[in-house]
Order: C-alpha cells, then structure tokens, then sequence
C-alpha cells in the first residue's frame, strides 16, 4: 500500500473516532476538517451547513481560513452556483476560484490566496444538509483517490450531525417526559 493511501485510511480512522467521541457537532466538525487538511495536504477545508430555511449555508467547522474570510458574508444558495450543484448532490471542482463565475466570492478568494476549490455534499439518505469544502492555495487537480476520500468524510460528517441532531431531540423528550411524571407524581 502507497504511503498516501495509508495516510487517508488512517485519516478516515481518526475522522470516525472523533464522531464517536462526542456528540457535539461544534467539536466534531472542526475536527473533521482539521483530518482533511492535514491528510490532504491543503490549504484549507470547511463544513457549511444548509439553514433550517434551506436559504444559505452556516459554517459548521473550519481549519486554515482567517477570520476575515470566514465572516465575509453569506453563502445564498441562490448566489452560490457550486453550492447549489453541490447540495443536489454532485461533487464540484473550480480550477480557479478567483475568476470562476460559480464562486460567490472570487475577490475574497484571492485575498485569501485560495484557488482551486473542491466541493462535496453531506448527504442524509438522499438529501443534502450540506458541503465539505477543500481549498488550495494554487491550482491543483484531484486525483481519484482524494475524491474517494473526501466523499467518505463527507457520509461520515452527515452521519454524526444526524446522530447530534437525534440525540439532541431525545434529550429533549427525555427531559420533557421527565417533567410530565413529576407532574403526575405531584398530583
């Protein structure tokens, strides 16, 4: 096995120890993305999150971006062209996101120093909740293998901000059941 192959495996075992070491999402994607920069060698990566009125996506977890780029402004959906291909479940790649029209913020991108941009979605069955990004620092191609790894970072992001999201609805209902029986006790 090639040394950079067995860097993803060991990527991929790292990245599904941290979704079973907690539960909190916060934690969870922000080191997620720091396993995809380092395994991948990148600049950078980030976790966007689709809103609940699936309007913009929220980040979720980001590693090598300044706080500058990161509070840039919105990411619209409908102002997106790569994310919007994205969430309906295609993986996207930009050459040069400093000049391609599909990136939101090209002139960002350049102060940044970003250039080539690789987008997955984080699918749940077969809904998009939102992207894994990966950004270069100059014009790279992605070999298969790196796309074969990303994607399965991305099936395992969705799978443990779905496993938050229904722990944190079980809590809810735990507590909520919990106080109903005190009701009922006191009475």
């Amino acid at each position: 096995m090639k040394k950079k192959e067995m860097d993803y495996f060991t990527a991929l075992y790292d990245v599904a120890r941290v979704i079973n070491a907690s539960l909190e999402p916060v934690l969870v994607l922000e080191k997620i993305v720091q396993c995809v920069v380092k395994a991948m060698d990148v600049k950078a990566a980030s976790i966007r999150l689709l809103d609940d009125r699936e309007k913009k996506l929220v980040l979720g977890g980001a590693c090598g971006l300044s706080e500058a780029y990161l509070h840039k402004g919105p990411i619209l959906i409908d102002e997106s062209g790569i994310d919007k291909k994205a969430l309906k479940g295609k993986t996207i790649y930009l050459k040069d996101a400093q000049t391609d029209k599909g990136f939101q913020y090209g002139e960002k991108a350049k102060a940044e120093g970003i250039k080539s941009v690789l987008v997955v979605p984080l699918m749940v069955e077969k809904k998009a909740i939102g992207v894994l990004r990966v950004y270069s620092d100059k014009v790279r191609e992605f070999h298969e293998r790196e796309l074969q790894f990303l994607q399965a970072v991305a099936d395992l992001s969705a799978i443990a901000i779905e496993n938050a999201r229904l722990h944190q609805i079980l809590q809810v209902r735990c507590e909520l059941m919990t106080a109903h029986k005190y009701r009922i006790d006191d009475n």
